[in-house]
């Protein structure tokens, strides 16, 4: 007589609190900037944009130690902050602002979408990797019915879809970052021009996550 052993599933990773997400890449960020450039004196404007990036570097560390789970949305997130914080720190203003911005959903976008062309798009990706549903009897059933191609082409086509929804972010940022880091004035002090190319990050950040979510 044999016994049949069952290894156990693996268990699925603990899920991101998107609020605490919100709290540390947006609403700290933007506080930061908006309150602290101007208390701070004349290296404030300096202080207040290393302390507000500094917040999403240091929750992206934590999520990944915290959860041991990689989060690349999270890592390209650190990329884009710390290109923010070069920009600003390297005296640049309008238009370069305005690529960055653009330069990352677009950047995404080709990725999806080249990944619709492989074996693996990134929807099968994702749909296997949510440990929500139990792929091995979703597989089971299509065999049994003969929809392998269908489910395949659904998964393709929702990755181009997928891929879309970043090219649109890309428009829309590239539009909504052009009209908030409009010129500077350099003819006013360093110190006021970097208050105010701190206070279009701000707008950038909250604004852009605004625009984005609806």
């Amino acid at each position: 007589m044999t016994t049949e052993t069952h290894s156990p599933k693996a268990a699925p990773p603990k899920q991101e609190n998107p609020f605490v997400s919100i709290f540390f890449n947006i609403l700290l960020p933007v506080i930061v900037l908006n309150q602290l450039t101007k208390r701070l004196g004349e290296n404030g404007p300096t202080i207040a944009l290393v302390v507000a990036l500094a917040f999403p570097v240091a929750y992206a560390m934590w999520d990944w130690k915290s959860r041991h789970h990689k989060n690349y949305i999270s890592l390209l997130g650190v990329v884009n902050i710390l290109l923010t914080g070069g920009l600003a720190l390297l005296k640049l203003e309008g238009i370069w602002f305005a690529v960055k911005e653009a330069a990352f959903p677009l950047i995404l976008g080709i990725g999806v979408m080249g990944s619709a062309f492989t074996r693996k798009p990134l929807m099968k990706v994702i749909t296997y990797n949510l440990h929500v549903l139990d792929m091995s009897k979703v597989d089971g059933r299509l065999k049994d019915l003969g929809h392998e191609q269908d489910f395949a082409r659904h998964l393709r086509l929702s990755t181009h879809l997928f891929a879309s929804s970043f090219f649109l972010s890309s428009l829309l940022n590239f539009v909504l970052a052009a009209r908030i880091f409009t010129a500077i004035d350099q003819a006013l002090p360093e110190l006021e021009r970097s208050a105010i190319l701190n206070d279009q990050i701000a707008q950038m950040t909250w604004l852009g996550f605004v625009v984005i979510a609806l």
